[in-house]
C-alpha cells in the first residue's frame, strides 16, 4: 500500500513549460491578468486560460475579480516555497536556460522570493542576523531573540504588529542561486517591506529583481554589521 499524498498530478502541472513560466512570474508576489501571463508564457489567450484553469483547480493559484479584469496570483506561501525549491534543484543539476537573460546577474544578486529578500544580499543579510544573535536555530527550528526584536524596532519595524500575525514567524528558506539560506516568514517579509519604506531598495518593474541604491546598500550593510568573532554561529548554521 502506498502512503502519503500523490505528487504526480501536481508535478505534471508544474512541469509543463508554459505553466512553469506563469508560476515563476507570479513568484514576485504580484497579481497578473491572463493576458499578461499569456505574454510571459508565449502562448495564446485561449491556451493561457486553459492552463490557468488547471492551475486554479489544483489549488496552485488564487484569482481576484476587479472590475472587468481577473487577477491571478499564487495560492499561498507553500506554493511559492515549492517553486523556489524546484528552482534550486534545477540550478544545482544544471537545468538552466539555454540563454541567460540580461537581468540574470541582477536576479542572483537580489530578488523577491514571494514576499522576502533573496539572492546574494538576502543570504548575506540572514547570515549577519544569525551571527549577531538576532535569530537562533536549533533542532526545533528558527526563532527571533529579544536582541532581534530590539534590532527590528530600531530599524523602524512595528514589532507588535508583526508578532501578532497568524503565520510562520521566521523560517530559513534555501536560496536557489546561493545554495544557502535566506530569511522567510513574517520577519523576512517585514524586513523587505521596511527596506522599501526607507527607500533603500526598489523593485525593477515587471521582474523579481531588487535594486539597492548605493546609499541604501551602505546603510543596510551598516545596520547588519557583524563582529568578526560572531562568524562561528553562521558556520554552524550553514553546515547543519
Amino acid at each position: 500500500m502506498r502512503d502519503g499524498p500523490h505528487i504526480a498530478g501536481i508535478a505534471s502541472l508544474i512541469g509543463e513549460p508554459a505553466r512553469a513560466e506563469m508560476l515563476s512570474a507570479l513568484l514576485a508576489d504580484r497579481a497578473l491578468t491572463a493576458t499578461e501571463l499569456a505574454t510571459i508564457a508565449g502562448v495564446g489567450k485561449a491556451t493561457a486560460s486553459s492552463h490557468l484553469a488547471k492551475l486554479r483547480a489544483a489549488g496552485l493559484l488564487a484569482v481576484q475579480d476587479q472590475g472587468r479584469h481577473r487577477y491571478f496570483r499564487l495560492a499561498d506561501r507553500d506554493v511559492a516555497q515549492l517553486l523556489e525549491s524546484l528552482m534550486g534543484v534545477a540550478f544545482r543539476t544544471g537545468a538552466l536556460r539555454l540563454r541567460a537573460g540580461p537581468r540574470e546577474p541582477a536576479l542572483r544578486r537580489a530578488r523577491v522570493c514571494y514576499d522576502h529578500l533573496a539572492g546574494e544580499l538576502g543570504v548575506q543579510a540572514f547570515e549577519a542576523l544569525l551571527a549577531r544573535g538576532l535569530f537562533e536555530a536549533d533542532a526545533t527550528g528558527l526563532r527571533i531573540t529579544p536582541a532581534g526584536l530590539a534590532w527590528f524596532a530600531a530599524l523602524g519595524v512595528d514589532v507588535a504588529a508583526v508578532s501578532a500575525q497568524r503565520r510562520m514567524m521566521c523560517k530559513a528558506c534555501l536560496d536557489w542561486s546561493e545554495r544557502r539560506h535566506h530569511l522567510a516568514g513574517a520577519w523576512g517579509a517585514a524586513l523587505l517591506q521596511r527596506l522599501f519604506a526607507l527607500g533603500w531598495v526598489r523593485r525593477i518593474a515587471g521582474t523579481r529583481v531588487l535594486q539597492f541604491t548605493p546609499p541604501g546598500e551602505r546603510a543596510f550593510e551598516a545596520a547588519l554589521a557583524v563582529p568578526v568573532m560572531a562568524e562561528r554561529a553562521v558556520t554552524q548554521f550553514v553546515s547543519s
